[in-house]
């Protein structure tokens, strides 16, 4: 069974960071964003894929950490275009974001905003780290002897960030490894003025003209620069395994940069690490950026997807991969894929061959939010899920009440994809797939042929709908009524749809008059 589960991608990352680290007490899993915007599905693709990796340690008998880094002492450089009060925000370009005032009034701060944001829909999808703010470990000097040393190798450093820029982007002149948030004014309009070897750093501000000498253990506003802050906290928090996006992880770009530092300056091994690649939204071209206000975020998701669904998304999807997050029609085959997975692993169908079908129950045992049910959820197709709630008017209670041998330990899950399917009906499905049952004494524009063909319809085969033992026989039954009446079968099936949807074509039609049953049915063609 090991060898099996070794198949997944995080079973394979996880034995890689094992023998790269060899036995540890604790193996530490990082993962952090500046929440500079909303933290939309592709920053949350870092989270999950590290949330799976840690799943696939813990599923080897290993301790581990899972740490989310807030980067909230980062600069506030640009407004996003989705936020509320921009005037407002304008004012604390070049702050610290964890200084900028919330523009819905709601937290502390901008940056807690976003965080609190996330911290409170990640336990929804099974993921919980341990989070970090850099805002309050850089000004209680957590930092301060890793921040002495980049100052004492500033020149190595200065040699290491060369090597990986080309001739016009070399450092020219003085350089430092750290900035200053002015304590005056709080921007980071300041400038290095010198260091005198130990823990004394002097600077001042362009943008007040404050100047200060202060001890970088208790000075408030001392931060390391990104490319050596990130290998820096790599060493302090003894980091074994962190991924990241392909921008980082481009030739020449962050990823390598960090790797030198943290083994040249720190003295540490850099982490396991692996490329994870964009996603896209479908209809939507291009890279999401919470800068440009084009985000779909975790709560979006959830929306539509419940929360296994979710989790199925990236798990059965390979990080290096780029792919989209469909809100159309496609809805309906991922259900439908997350299902056949589902059964797979039941063993109520079987899967092509013994390879696919371990590597479909490890995806299905990463997809839960906790652990594996203790038995089969009960499934119910999404696209008919659909049609019972439209026949319905979105009463999730009266579906779920309609359904067949749904136990109560069951119903909990049903609803959710209820609730989900009723949101992507009324918000996102195309209006094709959207219908109405008619009011009974509601009449559609038939010829007679149509009309007659309607009547015997109601009269030979939804009188008699229960006496149907299969969807087969009830559609050759249907069949027989347009021969019966001499019109073509999808001239009946359109005055059918007419009569009961104001539609030209709807569902299936068998299937269709079962799921709303023979009584609303006679009601609303007791006018023909």
């Amino acid at each position: 069974m090991e060898q099996k589960k070794t198949m997944h991608w995080a079973d394979q990352t996880a034995e890689k960071i094992v023998q790269t680290w060899g036995e540890q007490d604790t193996y530490t899993c990082a993962s952090g964003i500046t929440p500079s915007g909303t933290v939309h599905v592709g920053n949350f693709r870092e989270m999950i894929s590290v949330d799976l990796v840690v799943r696939a340690l813990r599923d080897m008998g290993k301790k581990v950490r899972f740490i989310y880094s807030w980067d909230d002492y980062d600069v506030f450089r640009k407004v996003p275009l989705n936020m509320p009060n921009p005037e407002m925000l304008e004012k604390y370009l070049r702050f610290p974001i964890t200084m900028v005032p919330d523009p819905w009034g709601r937290d502390e701060s901008y940056a807690r905003h976003h965080e609190v944001d996330v911290e409170k829909i990640l336990p929804e999808v099974g993921i919980h780290p341990e989070f970090l703010y850099q805002a309050n470990k850089y000004r209680a000097g957590t930092y301060s002897a890793g921040i002495r040393r980049a100052l004492e190798m500033r020149e190595h450093l200065k040699t290491i960030l060369d090597k990986y820029r080309d001739e016009d982007h070399k450092i020219q002149g003085e350089w430092w490894p750290v900035t200053v948030f002015c304590s005056n004014c709080e921007k980071d309009t300041t400038e290095i003025d010198g260091w005198d070897g130990d823990w004394g750093l002097s600077y001042h501000c362009d943008s007040c003209g404050h100047k200060e000498t202060g001890d970088i253990r208790t000075m408030r506003g001392v931060k390391l620069v990104w490319r050596v802050d990130w290998p820096m906290r790599w060493d302090f928090e003894k980091v074994n395994f962190e991924p990241a996006g392909k921008d980082h992880h481009s030739q020449g770009g962050s990823f390598d940069t960090s790797k030198h530092v943290v083994e040249d300056v720190y003295g540490r091994k850099p982490p396991v690490t692996f490329r994870y690649d964009f996603i896209g939204i479908k209809g939507s071209p291009g890279k999401m950026s919470s800068s440009k206000g084009k985000v779909v975020d975790l709560y979006d998701l959830l929306r539509v997807y419940q929360p296994e669904i979710v989790r199925y998304l990236f798990a059965g999807t390979r990080p290096n991969t780029e792919f989209v997050i469909s809100f159309d029609l496609d809805v309906i085959k991922i259900y439908e894929d997350y299902d056949r997975t589902e059964r797979i692993y039941w063993g109520v169908e079987k899967a092509k061959n013994d390879e696919v079908a371990a590597l479909e129950r490890r995806i299905y045992e990463l997809s839960q939010v906790d652990k594996v049910p203790k038995e089969m959820p009960y499934q119910i197709p999404f696209r008919h899920l659909c049609n019972l709630l439209q026949i319905n008017l979105g009463n999730i209670d009266k579906v779920i009440a309609s359904l067949p041998d749904l136990k109560p330990s069951q119903e909990a899950r049903v609803r959710v994809r209820a609730k989900c399917a009723w949101y992507w009906i009324t918000e996102c499905a195309p209006e094709d797939f959207k219908f109405a049952l008619r009011r009974p004494g509601e009449i559609a524009e038939l010829t007679e042929h149509e009309f007659a063909a309607l009547r015997t319809l109601r009269d030979e085969v939804v009188a008699k709908l229960d006496s149907f033992e299969t969807e087969t026989a009830l559609a050759e039954a249907i069949y027989a009524v347009a021969q019966t009446n001499g019109i073509e079968a999808k001239q009946l099936f359109r005055a059918a749809y007419q009569a009961l949807i104001a539609k030209d074509q709807g569902p299936r039609l068998a299937g269709f008059l079962k799921a709303i049953g023979a009584e609303k049915v006679l009601a609303i063609l007791k006018v023909y």
